[in-house]
């Protein structure tokens, strides 16, 4: 992953501030005990409650705090201004593409922290910063190398979750995970938790390619740490702002699901073929409007449906399965898209005529068999051809 930058600019007070381009950074020891990561997407209202907390409960001589921020607003601002009067030392990274969603700045934040412990958490309050130095006391106290706080063990709680409906998600999806993974997550009570605290020296962050909120997840998955600990935290009501969850993070994260599960091939292999069988009705339907209602022979119509259907695809493919591989114009994709789409027409018109009139299968029958023939030769072209890997300065980041 990488940080669009500016050119530097300097801030002339307080000395021990210094921004740089879109970083700000109030200057810290090289040997730390705790790095708390903290991402931020518009934040703004729950900055100065969050830094006079973890102030409160962390020695500034042992740790530095780390924001990684996506905002639209000025949360950025505000966390610079308000790291002029915290005693502990404060980052602040900007974000110009938030590639990865709230996991993809929490690795970011990793990259950089410098504490022999990396604490992760939310700027909302949700998570309450007292929590930190007992993950690492828990932590250090065990030997482990990971700690989670959780909602669903030894006393702790979901009241935080005013919606009965978030409870339901919330619940369900750690049910889910637990059962995909089920060997994995034997020793985790709250999979789907975003406060944990994790020791640097067991932590493998180039392994991590997470995909939306649920990077604890991901580390559990890829990196695979040895001890686990827990303890248990209420789980707070916002402080302030809104929850940024959406059915987009919920589609989101089934996807992440499905990667850490199949991989990343198997499941675009699967998404594509979701898609495709979706094309699937309105390919019949138009060829049974034109074939059998309004008497178009079978090998025109076939052609309308196939064009109508291959929109269909195109526009739920785009949006839905590459669009974080979307480098070429919209025109390019779209084009392409079409070619590769309709050029099967080449194969597909003589197989259905030879299945209509040579064999005696029905229209729509014969139509489906030459569908599902051209399925697998249409998604290598479109995978490797029409969206192709991100270039390698972004792979390269995560």
């Amino acid at each position: 992953m990488t940080l669009e930058m500016t050119p530097p600019v300097v801030v002339p007070a307080p000395a021990r501030i210094r921004l740089t381009g879109q970083i700000g950074v109030l200057q810290v020891p090289t040997a730390l005990k705790q790095s708390v990561v903290i991402p931020t997407f518009n934040e703004r209202d729950n900055i100065g409650a969050l830094l006079e907390r973890l102030t409160a409960v962390l020695p500034a001589g042992e740790t530095e705090i780390i924001f990684v921020d996506d905002s639209t607003d000025d949360t950025p601002d505000l966390i610079l201004q308000a790291a002029m009067d915290c005693p502990l030392p404060v980052t602040v990274y900007h974000r110009d593409h938030a590639i990865g969603g709230l996991g993809g700045a929490v690795v970011e934040g990793m990259r950089h922290a410098r504490g022999a412990w990396i604490v992760v958490m939310d700027a909302d309050l949700q998570h309450p910063p007292e929590m930190v130095p007992r993950l690492i006391a828990a932590g250090t106290r065990d030997g482990a190398d990971l700690v989670v706080g959780t909602r669903y063990a030894g006393g702790g709680s979901t009241d935080g979750l005013s919606a009965g409906y978030r409870r339901l998600v919330s619940s369900g999806s750690t049910l889910l995970t637990k059962l995909v993974f089920r060997n994995s997550l034997l020793r985790v009570s709250d999979p789907m938790s975003g406060l944990f605290a994790v020791r640097a020296s067991s932590l493998d962050v180039g392994e991590l390619r997470p995909e939306g909120f649920k990077v604890l997840l991901e580390l559990l998955v890829r990196n695979r740490p040895g001890r686990i600990g827990e303890v248990p935290y209420a789980f707070q009501q916002r402080h302030a702002g809104v929850s940024k969850s959406s059915f987009a993070e919920g589609a989101r994260f089934l996807k992440h699901l499905a990667i850490l599960r199949f991989g990343a091939q198997r499941t675009r292999i699967l998404a594509f073929a979701l898609i495709g069988i979706s094309g699937l009705i309105p390919n019949q339907l138009a060829l049974w409007l034109l074939a059998h209602v309004a008497g178009v022979h079978y090998v025109p119509a076939a052609i309308v449906a196939n064009v109508i259907a291959v929109g269909w695809n195109f526009a739920l493919t785009d949006s839905l399965l590459y669009r974080n591989r979307r480098h070429r114009s919209l025109s390019g994709r779209m084009t392409r898209f079409f070619l590769m789409g309709n050029a099967d027409l080449l194969l597909r018109i003589p197989l259905l005529a030879v299945l209509v009139d040579g064999v005696h299968l029905g229209v729509l029958v014969a139509n489906l068999i030459t569908l599902v023939a051209s399925f697998v030769v249409r998604f290598l072209i479109l995978d490797r051809v029409i969206y192709l890997n991100k270039p390698k300065t972004l792979e390269a980041a995560g």
